[in-house]
């Protein structure tokens, strides 16, 4: 009798196994986080999941520090961490017994800050802090070029010393006109390897990227939905904090944190001087601790962004239902989420009388509560083009 010839199996690919079960245990976190309640929670999961998927991968490959690069760290598909919409963030991995260049161009942005880390984020510490600085303490050129080095050397003009230790920098440029400002320039290279090349790629190398990936998206996942529990969720509902030095160790930034739970007919004014610190602004963020959608809702505004009122006060309103007023914050269908706002550049510490004071109200009073309701009020119209203003903003951005 005729027997078929088998038809040869096929081995398993071991090579991005790891990597693989890794994305299955991170499917089980994004299922079973705690504040999962609803269809839109676990279908954001299901988005950030994605999104961390490609950052991981992308943090696995940019590992070189031998011919270091700057990546983006975090961006509007790949966020993390409460990722401010209004900045750009770069990284590159160093050692801390070598020298390294950092060469670029200023822009026009409102802040451009640095800071060396001992480690990345992990889900039981931040990081050390052990060098943070901002562009106000390096010589920059009449054209708007700089030259910086970080290394074991002694530190001067221009030369920051590496403590043991150092593993990672990060570079911040932060916009407050989101259509005006333009982006500088950044790269980086290590002294004694410039002109030359790292390794060709093995099949080792590759398995051990996939690795390492995988142990990223996993820690990722993990520490950020720790972070909440540290820095907001103890805090009493509907409140913000005063105005603290932001955890982590950032040169003069300071920021006020806290949560929300409302109604879809309850508004949360949140009331706050406008600084004379060259950068403040607010966002909200989800229950998955990253931003919202701030390119196609106004879930962010900057004080240059912000209609103020002719006491020098801005009056935000975060609401679900259109208020029609210029600061309307869009919840976009989240109850529960976080809300932040942060000052930075500056040049003393804040008191608590600029912080926010915050009040929850009906959404029939608004023209009550608000003592200059009239002039903050804006048309359909007007709201589209503030909208519009933004999904060009940051297409112009993505391509810096």
């Amino acid at each position: 009798m005729y027997q078929p010839t088998a038809t040869p199996t096929k081995e398993p690919p071991v090579l991005t196994q790891q990597f693989a079960e890794a994305v299955k245990q991170a499917e089980e976190i994004i299922t079973g986080a705690p504040h999962v309640r609803t269809e839109q929670d676990l279908v954001e999961g299901y988005d950030y999941l994605a999104g961390s998927i490609r950052a991981s991968l992308q943090m696995a490959w940019a590992y070189e520090r031998d011919f270091p690069f700057f990546v983006r760290s975090t961006g509007p598909y790949t966020k993390m961490g409460l990722d401010n919409p209004d900045t750009l963030y770069f990284h590159s991995y160093l050692r801390d017994d070598a020298e390294y260049v950092v060469t670029g161009t200023r822009g026009t942005t409102r802040d451009l800050s640095f800071q060396i880390l001992n480690g990345d984020y992990s889900p039981v510490e931040v990081p050390d802090s052990l060098t943070a600085f901002d562009d106000r303490e390096i010589e920059i050129a009449a054209d708007g070029s700089y030259e910086i080095r970080f290394g074991p050397g002694k530190a001067g003009r221009n030369y920051f010393t590496l403590a043991p230790g150092s593993a990672m920098l990060v570079v911040r440029e932060v916009y407050s006109d989101w259509a005006n400002e333009r982006p500088g320039t950044i790269r980086i290279h290590r002294v004694d390897s410039q002109g030359g090349a790292p390794p060709p790629l093995s099949k080792d190398t590759m398995a051990k990227r996939y690795g390492v990936a995988g142990k990223i998206l996993l820690s990722r996942l993990r520490t950020f939905l720790a972070f909440p529990k540290w820095f907001y969720l103890d805090l009493p509902v509907n409140t913000m904090t005063e105005p603290r030095a932001t955890p982590g160790g950032l040169a003069t930034q300071f920021s006020s944190a806290g949560h929300y739970d409302l109604s879809d007919d309850q508004v949360m004014i949140v009331t706050v001087p406008k600084s004379d610190a060259p950068y403040q602004g607010i966002q909200l963020g989800s229950m998955w601790y990253v931003s919202l959608d701030y390119i196609n809702h106004q879930t962010s505004l900057t004080a240059d962004q912000a209609h103020v009122d002719p006491d020098g006060k801005i009056r935000f309103a975060i609401s679900e239902r259109d208020p029609g007023l210029a600061n309307w914050l869009e919840r976009t269908g989240h109850r529960r989420a976080y809300a932040q706002i942060r000052w930075q550049r500056l040049s003393g510490d804040l008191k608590p009388g600029d912080g926010p004071e915050v009040e929850v109200v009906g959404f029939d009073e608004l023209p009550r509560k608000l003592p200059f309701y009239e002039q903050a009020r804006v048309t359909p119209d007007q709201w589209r083009a503030r909208i519009a203003a933004r999904q060009a903003a940051v297409a112009n951005r993505m391509l810096g």
